[in-house]
């Protein structure tokens, strides 16, 4: 599959100076009614990465990832797949792209082979190169030997490989996934992965994915971190971590606003009250905890020091836990 293509302007002529990129959302802002969905949302996805939206529910991600696969336009803002304006040229996005949504979109009274052929006619794919192509498809996703079996007869997981295999079917640059392990087992989320990865490697395919999983969004090259409708976080995982710095520490006390006073008077730092726990960031973390617990003796009832996680950025960018957003 040949992944390259040129960027190009709404009237289709190339741009040679400009980098290419699989994905660009620029000043994104959708709204339904007076809800502000998205808000100024920008960010851009090279070729051949693996690009996770993570976010809780009504942080925006499902409508953005609507706004890319052409199901709605954008209040105002730009967003270009492949050089294409999802606005004023969704027919040719939609070529570039293959859409995985969460719900199931496979006809489970149909076989494998069949629901990959309807697909296929949807391209303007027949005879030689379609079986060709059904045939490729069901080895790539493992599914060979199911061929010409219904798809109610298998599990989850293997639901999904159909449902990407569609996906795929008209050799898109981009493939557009959204909450792709729902209802997935471990084992399953895993073969996913691996797959996601080896169309990354092999063919060079741009993968999109929502999640709202901390462990999935680890395994993507690049993160937009969204919180209400905006973009709180943007690099790789290792580089959002990073940006928090030292060690994250959190003491269980009785009072927690009572000695958020104390301990910010007596060393000098910031500290955040989370769920009735405090919270704060230090460069050496142990060092720092035990130092708390003997400036206050007996009002320390607990502590814990780790390393930082992508919650832990998402904390420090909003200033609450990941599954408290409201929606």
């Amino acid at each position: 599959m040949n992944s390259s293509f040129p960027i190009r302007t709404q009237a289709g002529s190339s741009t040679a100076t400009e980098a290419p990129s699989a994905i660009k959302v620029d000043g994104l802002v959708h709204r339904y009614g007076d809800r502000v969905a998205i808000d100024g949302i920008s960010f851009s996805v090279g070729e051949a990465q693996i690009f996770g939206l993570l976010g809780p529910n009504g942080s925006g991600k499902t409508t953005l990832f609507r706004i890319l696969s052409t199901l709605i336009t954008p209040s105002s803002g730009e967003a270009t797949v492949c050089g294409w304006s999802v606005s004023s040229s969704p027919r040719e996005v939609r070529k570039n792209i293959g859409v995985v949504f969460q719900e199931k979109s496979v006809d489970v009274k149909l076989t494998a082979a069949e629901n990959l052929m309807h697909q296929g006619h949807l391209y303007g794919l027949r005879g030689a190169p379609l079986k060709s192509r059904i045939a490729q498809m069901l080895d790539r996703v493992g599914l060979s030997d199911r061929a010409k079996d219904k798809v109610e007869t298998f599990s989850g997981g293997m639901l999904r490989r159909v449902e990407i295999a569609k996906g795929l079917m008209h050799r898109p640059s981009v493939l557009l996934l959204d909450e792709p392990t729902t209802g997935l087992d471990p084992g399953a989320r895993i073969d996913l992965w691996q797959y996601l990865r080896m169309l990354r490697e092999e063919e060079g395919i741009t993968v999109l994915v929502t999640t709202h999983l901390m462990e999935e969004a680890e395994r993507c090259d690049r993160l937009a971190i969204l919180a209400r409708g905006k973009v709180v976080g943007l690099g790789t995982p290792a580089e959002l971590k990073s940006a928090i710095g030292g060690d994250v520490v959190v003491f269980d006390v009785a009072d927690p606003e009572t000695m958020k006073q104390k301990l910010e008077h007596r060393f000098r730092v910031h500290a955040t009250v989370i769920a009735g726990r405090l919270r704060l960031n230090h460069e050496h973390g142990h060092r720092f905890a035990s130092e708390v617990a003997e400036a206050f003796p007996g009002e320390i009832l607990g502590a814990s020091v780790t390393k930082p996680s992508l919650e832990d950025v998402f904390i420090e960018r909003t200033g609450h836990r990941f599954w408290s957003e409201k929606n």
